[in-house]
């Protein structure tokens, strides 16, 4: 009967314990409400259901989720402008598949060219970002603030006020599926974002440095490591993953429409590094934890949908749940119930 206790406390000292066991609350919660929300149904050969649309709209978000992660860990700020970086990749990806037309039946320029453009679009943003916080020594929430505000008016510029359509098959199935294959293909896209950072961060001491540079940036200057630099890339890696997510977001709705591509994303972005057991303060991160808490905020907001909860009432009951979730990952809680169970045992050695 002691092993019990002894296996809890190991599971529940595990950093990503809370992470997950708060994911799997929200989803289990929906049985109550919704009993058919596991349920996975194939129609016209690819995967539906409540499980499955979590997972395919989560992808944008966990993509957002990875740079901002970084960005956090190196700098101890956040980025606010993700979501309108988002806005601009997939407005210059349109205009240019699009050859500046409003409305398009088929590529006026190779799609490849596109892509790079929207991804390189996103890079440069990240480092206008960079520079400003690395170089300036502007605090990372001022920096940002700048294209967070201008950054969809330079979308509305890229497409000339107008949303800019690609009617191609090819186009959608970046942010749809590919003929065959039944899973949706963003969660292949942010499986792969996923993978390749986690082996950058592990196979390269770049990891080893944002968290040092993240800890004390000027210790980290006396050990000879270039904490502004590191910076830098943590910013220009974050614009990276913007891009690739408005490109996703972008072929969802086949169109660059620079209002509400990435609204309000950057809040999510940052609450899932936060939902993850990351600090906000820079420092030591788990870019699994800010993955698990992206599909933890897209599983609420799925489950309010799903019991019916008005999209305007959403935010309200979000913010709530979002609140308690935290506050059960917080270290002050933590030491508060160490505090009453050693208060505990002080209180049966005197009995």
């Amino acid at each position: 009967m002691n092993r019990i206790p002894a296996i809890m406390k190991r599971l529940t000292g595990y950093r990503l314990f809370l992470p997950l066991f708060c994911l799997v609350l929200v989803l289990l919660s929906n049985l109550i409400k919704t009993p058919t929300f596991f349920e996975v149904t194939i129609k016209n050969g690819v995967l539906y259901g409540y499980i499955i649309d979590v997972i395919n709209r989560a992808s944008d978000l966990v993509i957002l989720a990875v740079g901002m992660t970084l960005v956090v860990a190196a700098s101890g700020g956040t980025d606010i402008s993700v979501g309108a970086v988002m806005s601009v990749a997939g407005a210059v990806c349109c205009f240019i598949l699009a050859g500046g037309q409003q409305t398009v039946n088929e590529f006026q320029n190779p799609y490849l060219l596109g892509v790079l453009a929207a991804a390189g679009a996103g890079i440069l943003c990240g480092c206008f970002n960079g520079f400003l916080v690395a170089r300036m020594r502007i605090q990372p929430m001022v920096a940002t603030l700048i294209l967070f505000t201008a950054g969809r008016g330079i979308a509305q510029l890229i497409t000339k006020g107008q949303i800019t359509y690609i009617r191609v098959e090819s186009y959608k199935m970046l942010g749809a599926s590919i003929p065959g294959i039944p899973i949706p293909t963003p969660v292949f896209v942010a499986l792969i974002v996923v993978a390749l950072t986690y082996v950058l961060l592990k196979k390269t001491t770049l990891g080893l440095y944002i968290q040092t540079v993240g800890i004390n940036s000027r210790a980290s200057r006396l050990m000879g490591i270039k904490s502004a630099r590191i910076i830098f890339l943590s910013y220009a890696f974050c614009g990276l993953c913007a891009g690739i997510s408005g490109l996703v977001a972008s072929s969802r709705i086949y169109s660059a429409d620079a209002n509400n591509i990435g609204l309000n994303l950057e809040l999510d972005a940052i609450l899932a590094v936060a939902l993850g057991g990351n600090s906000l303060g820079g420092g030591k991160f788990s870019l699994l934890g800010s993955v698990i808490g992206a599909y933890t905020i897209q599983a609420l907001s799925t489950t309010l949908y799903a019991m019916g909860v008005s999209p305007d009432q959403i935010p309200v009951y979000k913010a709530a749940v979002v609140v308690i979730i935290v506050a059960l990952q917080s270290a002050e809680l933590k030491r508060l119930v160490k505090k009453l169970q050693a208060g505990r045992e002080a209180g049966r050695k005197v009995a």
